[in-house]
């Protein structure tokens, strides 16, 4: 791997780099391409919302904006993000419906690093074996002698499919209300 760097640098030629912030989600390594990336705030509570995907924690307030917060473990069909003292939510702009973006925040366990990774030094995406479909995952880098899963923020947070669950579980509550009457 050393070698193809050397090589670039010795070519003249500058290599692209894949900017992003990582970040610990249970045991895993993740990370995120900064330009999606708004702010990090701490987690400081949030409003639960009846009716929503499990992966929707709930709402927070941000300086006057409604932000749903989404929990990456639960969509990554995990378990619930245990919030701890490190816990914080990553407030992302994603490009949304009707060429607008939205805000939505992901709860994280902890922020850990801003890296500037060369896109020679990131490997496809395992067609088998990881714990999250495979659309979600942009590549795989080592970091630190650690594996990075590098995500398709714009898969993993589609505004349209997470809109399309959002309104699937409330259709399946007005059914199950209906019956009962």
């Amino acid at each position: 791997m050393k070698e193809r760097v050397e090589s670039s640098r010795a070519s003249g030629r500058s290599e692209n780099k894949f900017h992003c912030v990582t970040f610990i989600l249970g045991e895993d390594l993740f990370g995120i391409q900064i330009n999606f990336i708004r702010e990090i705030i701490e987690f400081d509570g949030i409003t639960h919302v009846p009716m929503m995907p499990s992966f929707v924690r709930g709402i927070i307030n941000l300086r006057g904006s409604v932000v749903p917060v989404i929990d990456l473990s639960i969509r990554f069909g995990r378990g619930l993000t245990e919030l701890k003292s490190s816990t914080c939510v990553a407030i992302l702009s994603l490009p949304g419906l009707d060429n607008g973006y939205n805000e939505v925040g992901i709860l994280l366990d902890a922020v850990c690093e801003v890296l500037e990774i060369p896109e020679s030094d990131i490997d496809p995406s395992p067609t088998f074996g990881a714990n999250i479909r495979g659309d979600f995952i942009q590549g795989i880098a080592t970091i630190n002698e650690r594996f990075a899963i590098l995500l398709n923020v714009q898969q993993a947070l589609s505004v349209a499919e997470l809109s399309a669950m959002a309104e699937s579980v409330a259709l399946q509550h007005f059914s199950d209300d209906t019956e009962v009457a």
